[in-house]
């Protein structure tokens, strides 16, 4: 069709070429003509028949040449139609070939001509043919990028090319582009039939040898031991963590020798799961390049045979022993705290939880052991009242749950109905779930209320003490003072939130009482560094006439208590007292100097009128009538009696001076006892009374001085003597208590009053208390001064109306004779 239609543009073109000279001789003609217009009248004839004759060839000529040209078209046109049933004819059986197999043709008639298709491009998995040339749409990266580079080399430079490729839908495509008569033509062609199965084949081999190739050097590559067994159970391969482990020279020698890395009874395990065809699995022990070393086991059947492996577990197991004692150490860790701790998993199932949390909650172990989800546990507490008591239950449980979902720590303070505060912290785990912290802190906010309010109490005390109290840091500032301290040192400045350094506070201080050295000190005391803290204390006499005692504390936080207390009246009455104690003592002194010198010097004479007396009674000189030796005896009784109050006042005064001194020996105490009641036998018979003695078995003799003793017991003796009346009995019993010797001296007379009690030891007290007896107050006074001089101690034991009893109590071993001389 094409070539008619370029035939008939042919001879359009030659009828053209014929016209035109005819066109080109009428139009110069007709030029002629207008220019015989303007000639001379008498050439206008012959120019006319020119133009006519002309006129008249160019017409004959036309004719001919036309019915010549449309005889050899004619012919012409009938040849084209023949030669266009040809080709069309030869174009639907051209056609009729390429429909018989799935491909596309594509032509470009020059380089930037625009592409023609013929065919159907569905076996690319694509419709429309004109989508054959978008490569990346049905070929693989690769593929298409060598198709475009191929395209471009047979567009430009005629080269041709065929490939064999497998397209995106699966079909394989047979790719075949060359110049064809000028032209440059790609077909595009699906492989199918024996061919197809062939080349998938061939792309199935590849695919497994280029998988096998991977797998073996993976295998070989792997750290762990692998190997495969033939179908009769013997080593057919072994990579090279294999071979190393038996200590072998490579995978032939293991297979050809049969070097086995498991045991024979892990072995014996295997062929029992291969006879069944079975996967084999198992824990197990065995030597790896020399070390006994811990295999986890895996050998399953394959189409060949069978394949295992063996991967080392004892790093694993050694840390996961450590793992469970690490555990172990905080669960019982957890379980020893007070706090209580629950774990939940992601699925808020209970996975841990200590004795602290079952003891918080009274929950029963058998509940918490069947891993109760965290809403279980928060229903049951809140129906045995030990949950918050709110309005919107669900809410607030879904607040609680949050935490889930939560990427940070949040606490909360539960208020529980029976009064107990409970801080909860959860925590989010790492792996999912929480940890839950629940610690009663009820206590604690009872003891921080306590101590607030113990601190408000401190604080007012501090504020209402006379005393200064200063608190200093260990940074040396002030920390702490009372308005007592501002106001002892007359300070203006206000110290409560100043905190002033020591050095600024005694500077304050400093105009009262300008003594560097004690300042000096406290600020040691407040700011050194010593390795034992002391107190220090002074008294300071300040210039306004007051007396500050001064005393520094360290603290046990490391703080420093400063108290200025004013004695200042304390200092006056003290001063006062010292001074008229002084003079007491003075006076003291001197009567004692003037007693005991005014009784040694009575002594003598008294001696002298008692000797002439005696020598009177006797009537050594002569006789003497009754009148006279009554005399004689008065003056001998008086005259002795003065000579005892002489004598115990000498004793007194030199117990005083520590001048007497004791002679000590083993003293029969029954036999002294007897001496003294033989002394006051005449005085026992004049008052008409009963001595009764009695002596305990085991008495036994004491060590003291006998004659001190003697003295102790006549006075006892002489005072009961003088407080009883007649038809009374007065008992001396001595025995041992304790290890001491205890003597004691009961009358029956009228006892002494409370009052008097504390004074009848002390000297020149003399009370008669209704009785004759007068004295001069020395006797109990000389009894407990050599009692308390031997070591022992005087008790007394009376009531109005029932009776006095003295006990003297001398330790069994007596004192020593330096003791005593001291």
């Amino acid at each position: 069709m094409r070539r008619a239609r370029q035939q008939e543009r042919g001879r359009g073109a030659r009828c053209r070429d014929a016209l035109i000279p005819g066109l080109v001789i009428g139009s110069a003609s007709s030029g002629a003509f207008a220019q015989s217009e303007l000639l001379p009248s008498a050439t206008s004839t012959s120019s006319l028949s020119i133009i006519l004759a002309g006129l008249v060839v160019f017409a004959a000529t036309t004719s001919i040449v036309y019915v010549r040209e449309r005889s050899r078209w004619q012919r012409r046109e009938a040849e084209l139609a023949g030669d266009l049933e040809a080709v069309r004819g030869h174009q639907d059986r051209l056609n009729a070939l390429l429909a018989a197999d799935p491909q596309v043709v594509v032509s470009w008639n020059g380089q930037s001509a625009d592409p023609v298709f013929e065919g159907d491009s569905g076996f690319l998995g694509m419709s429309g043919a004109t989508l054959a040339l978008a490569y990346g749409t049905w070929a693989t990266p690769t593929d298409a990028k060598r198709l475009e580079l191929a395209t471009d080399a047979l567009k430009q430079r005629g080269e041709a090319f065929g490939f064999m490729i497998r397209s995106k839908s699966g079909p394989f495509i047979d790719i075949e582009g060359r110049p064809v008569a000028g032209r440059a033509v790609i077909r595009f062609r699906e492989v199918t039939g024996e061919r197809a199965k062939l080349l998938a084949l061939q792309d199935e081999f590849k695919q497994v040898t280029a998988e096998h190739a991977a797998l073996s050097t993976l295998l070989s590559g792997l750290p762990q031991p692998v190997w495969t067994r033939t179908a009769e159970g013997h080593l057919s391969w072994a990579n090279a963590a294999y071979v190393r482990a038996v200590e072998a020279a490579g995978s032939d020698e293991v297979v050809k020798s049969g070097l086995e890395l498991l045991d024979r009874g892990v072995r014996e395990g295997a062929a029992l799961a291969r006879h069944d065809h079975k996967t084999f699995s198992t824990r197990a022990r065995a030597v790896v390049a020399g070390q006994r070393r811990t295999l986890d086991i895996l050998e399953l059947p394959t189409p060949a045979g069978f394949a295992g492996i063996a991967t080392d577990m004892s790093e694993l197991e050694a840390v996961r022993a450590d793992l469970q004692r690490q555990m172990d150490a905080h669960v019982r860790t957890l379980d020893r705290l007070k706090t209580a701790v629950a774990v939940f998993d992601a699925s808020q199932r209970l996975v841990y939880a200590n004795s602290g949390f079952e003891a918080l909650w009274s929950l029963d172990p058998a509940f918490l052991d069947g891993k109760p989800t965290d809403g279980e546990i928060l229903d049951r507490l809140r129906s045995e009242r030990r949950l918050p008591e709110l309005g919107d239950y669900r809410s607030w449980k879904a607040g609680v749950q949050a935490a889930y979902t939560s990427l940070r720590a949040s606490e909360d303070w539960w208020f529980l109905p029976d009064g107990r505060t409970i801080h909860v912290v959860a925590s989010p785990n790492p792996q999912g779930g929480v940890t839950y912290l629940f610690d009663d802190v009820t206590e604690r906010f009872t003891l921080e209320s306590r101590f607030n309010a113990l601190s408000r109490t401190q604080r007012e005390t501090l504020d209402s003490l006379r005393e200064g109290v200063a608190v200093f840091g260990s940074d040396g500032r002030l920390k702490l003072s009372n308005p007592a301290f501002a106001q002892a040192w007359k300070i203006q400045t206000d110290l409560s939130g100043a905190a002033p350094h020591i050095e600024e506070v005694v500077r304050l201080c400093r105009p009262l009482y300008p003594h560097d050295e004690v300042w000096s000190e406290l600020q040691s005391t407040v700011t050194g560094v010593r390795d034992a803290r002391e107190d220090y204390g002074c008294r300071m006499e300040r210039r306004d006439g007051s007396v500050l005692d001064c005393a520094a504390a360290p603290l046990p936080d490391g703080a420093t208590l400063i108290t200025f207390a004013d004695v200042t009246a304390s200092v006056n009455v003290e001063r006062a007292l010292t001074e008229k104690n002084d003079a007491l003592e003075k006076v003291a002194r001197l009567r004692e100097d003037f007693v005991h010198h005014v009784s040694y010097e009575l002594r003598s004479p008294l001696t002298n009128i008692i000797g002439f007396a005696q020598l009177l009674g006797t009537e050594t000189v002569g006789p003497l009538n009754e009148k006279q030796r009554d005399y004689t005896g008065h003056i001998v009784r008086s005259s002795g009696a003065l000579l005892a109050i002489i004598n115990d006042i000498l004793d007194l005064a030199s117990i005083d001076n520590g001048a007497l001194a004791l002679d000590l020996g083993e003293v029969d105490v029954a036999e002294t006892i007897a001496q003294a009641a033989a002394g006051l036998h005449d005085r026992l018979t004049d008052s008409k009374l009963t001595l009764r003695t009695e002596i305990a078995p085991q008495t036994g003799p004491l060590r003291a001085d006998g004659k001190r003793l003697r003295q102790v017991l006549f006075n006892l003796i002489s005072n009961a003597i003088g407080f009883s009346s007649p038809g009374q009995t007065i008992k001396v019993v001595a025995g041992r208590s304790g290890g001491d010797v205890r003597i004691t001296v009961a009358d029956e007379g009228r006892g002494i009053p409370a009052e008097v009690k504390e004074k009848v030891f002390d000297r020149f007290e003399s009370h008669s208390l209704g009785s004759k007896h007068r004295g001069v107050g020395l006797g109990l006074s000389i009894v407990r001064s050599i009692v308390e001089l031997h070591g022992g101690r005087v008790e007394l034991d009376s009531a109005p109306g029932r009776g006095t009893s003295v006990t003297a109590i001398f330790p069994s071993e007596g004192v020593h004779l330096s003791d005593a001389a001291e």
